[in-house]
């Protein structure tokens, strides 16, 4: 199960990053990466990522993921601003106070609203303070979770700088 886990995120990777047009030519990546699967195998994990294909315009079709797989330039950008701005956050029950750097609060804020991340009901934004209310049922790992798999690189806003 752990190989075939391995394997999709492979395909999709070798599709975001090259312009595929068909599956022996998927296939071939896929065996210089370590993978010697069948065309029936990878039919199947197409299907399962729901790999589209679109016209270039000119010459043919070629593999896509579906838009909810590829990562926005917008979206990289508002996490870069969650990223850049935010030192740490408390909670009490369903509401959080998310420090950031003088003068990053709305940005923050804004980049949190714009990501809709689940478990945030909404926030309010001050110079350096965001008040964040949790929707009913989360819970602070809940959104330090959500925080693990959208943004990374925010190890544990939790712990006070």
């Amino acid at each position: 199960m752990k190989e075939r886990h391995n394997r999709l995120s492979v395909v999709k990777e070798l599709i975001k990053n090259n312009r595929i047009d068909n599956q022996d030519t998927l296939l071939e990546l896929l065996k210089k990466e370590g993978y010697n699967v069948t065309q029936a195998t990878l039919s199947r994990d197409l299907k399962m990522l729901k790999v589209g294909k679109i016209s270039d315009g000119w010459s043919g079709y070629y593999y896509t993921l579906p838009e909810s797989d590829l990562v926005s330039e917008s979206e990289k950008s508002y996490i870069q601003d969650v990223r850049r701005g935010i030192i740490s956050i408390e909670f009490s029950g369903n509401f959080g106070v998310i420090k950031t750097r003088p003068g990053h609060a709305n940005s923050v804020g804004f980049a949190l609203d714009v990501l809709a991340l689940p478990e945030i009901l909404g926030t309010v934004a001050g110079d350096d303070t965001i008040f964040v209310i949790l929707r009913e049922g989360m819970t602070k790992e809940d959104l330090l979770d959500s925080f693990n798999s959208r943004i990374p690189e925010v190890s544990d806003p939790s712990a006070p700088v």
